[in-house]
């Protein structure tokens, strides 16, 4: 199990559009992956779960990752965050 720390770049944080590429980029990979968001963690690939933590632009929260590929998971979870969803 790996964790990584990302700060949110995008205008309107993970709502909608961009969280729907964030959870078909976590379905892309076979391990377990949760996002982390001061004391709630919910799942990676669940767009209700990620919904639900409310993340705007500039707030830090924590991918988690355990599996086969988790390297591979919060590299390319992280890139596309540090990209700002090609918005």
């Amino acid at each position: 199990m790996i964790s990584m720390d990302v700060t949110i770049k995008n205008n309107v944080g993970l709502h909608a559009r961009p969280a729907t590429f964030f959870i078909q980029k976590a379905n892309s990979y076979k391990s377990s992956i949760w996002v982390e968001k001061e004391d709630r963690r919910v799942n990676a690939k669940s767009l209700l779960g990620v919904l639900s933590l409310g993340i705007v632009k500039g707030m830090s929260i924590t991918l988690i990752a355990d599996g086969v590929d988790e390297n591979d998971a919060l590299e390319g979870l992280s890139t596309l965050i540090n990209t700002g969803f090609n918005e």
